[in-house]
């Protein structure tokens, strides 16, 4: 297939590796990138001259530029609805960092605008390309974990502890719910992926690691129906850790991340099934990123479809939300759809 040109909008911290991992891809090819803070640019036009991209200082540069076919959001997570809906009018295929909205309404506008141009949306929940994520998906499709229970997920780190106070990711108002928005919605995605929309949640933010205003410790629990729960952790301010461990009436598997998936250096699996010996085994790294934008891209080409679903998206904001209001109020709250 022809590669798709993209713009990628914001060359900061993940924009620079998005843009760099494009670079071994032969779907999709980088022919833009828009970065309006002056400092950055330089950086953004330096890369470029080697890259082969031109840089552009206005989100308005990529959705007018007939070279581009799709936009890639880096940007701040207040701006995706309105910046998803104005490439969508301009004809521009769209794939989103997450999370894709901060409401569910502001999710579905940006989805209805992409239905009604006839253009693909991707997010950027690369987690669930992880091979030892599929892997672990096609044996609860088999049945080998019977009916599942529970899931517990743990996503930590403390890279932030390296960025300027005025990064917009330690911002309240920019990334509310820090540990959610930054680390804990990958979690909450995977944990839709296999049980379906959540039902209620109770979630609790604290700062006790750092003095970020946006919160440093966050506890989750989801409830699906049936009963099935998931308990989710995300902290940003200890090292790193990444679990994910699903339980069924049969046995669990458990997933653990050797390194942060910046840079995967691949992943010990743990099988547990009743009457067996328990076994690990390592899964070597993969690059997740690069698979999640390839699919989209063979999605815009009609290759195959993009695996992650509207209403899965849509799940997911729905979820956060609904975290976002009991963080706020200390209670049980119910996830609306």
């Amino acid at each position: 297939m022809n590669p798709v040109n993209v713009a990628v909008i914001g060359y900061g911290w993940w924009g620079k590796i998005i843009t760099a991992t494009l670079q071994a891809s032969e779907f999709l090819n980088v022919v833009m990138v828009v970065e309006n803070d002056p400092k950055v640019a330089v950086q953004a036009t330096t890369d470029g001259s080697t890259m082969g991209f031109e840089v552009g200082a206005e989100f308005k540069n990529a959705i007018e530029n007939p070279a581009v076919e799709a936009i890639i959001l880096c940007t701040p997570h207040q701006f995706h609805a309105n910046q998803i809906q104005l490439a969508a009018n301009a004809g521009k295929h769209v794939f989103c960092e997450k999370p894709l909205c901060l409401t569910f309404t502001d999710a579905q506008a940006a989805i209805e605008a992409c239905n009604k141009a006839g253009v693909k949306l991707g997010i950027g929940h690369e987690r669930r390309f992880e091979p030892a994520i599929v892997a672990l998906r096609e044996e609860i499709a088999k049945g080998t974990l019977g009916t599942i229970l529970q899931i517990e997920a743990n996503f930590s780190q403390d890279k932030f502890f390296a960025l300027p106070k005025d990064n917009w990711r330690l911002s309240n108002k920019f990334a509310p719910v820090g540990p959610l928005t930054a680390t804990g919605i990958h979690l909450v995605d995977l944990a839709i992926a296999i049980f379906g929309p959540a039902k209620e949640v109770w979630a609790r933010l604290a700062t006790r690691g750092s003095d970020f205003e946006n919160g440093d410790t966050l506890g989750i629990m989801l409830a699906f129906e049936g009963g099935a729960n998931a308990l989710i952790s995300a902290i940003l301010a200890t090292p790193f850790d990444g679990r994910f461990c699903v339980y069924g009436s049969h046995g669990w598997i458990e997933i653990r991340d050797n390194t942060h998936p910046e840079n995967p250096t691949g992943w010990n699996v743990t099988t547990q099934l009743r009457g067996q010996e328990r076994t690990t085994h390592f899964m070597p790294p993969a690059p997740t990123v690069r698979f999640n934008l390839e699919a989209f891209a063979k999605g815009i080409r009609g290759v195959s479809p993009y695996p992650v679903q509207q209403a899965e998206m849509l799940a997911n904001v729905a979820a956060l939300e609904a975290i976002m209001r009991s963080v706020e109020t200390k209670q049980l709250e119910i996830v609306k759809h």
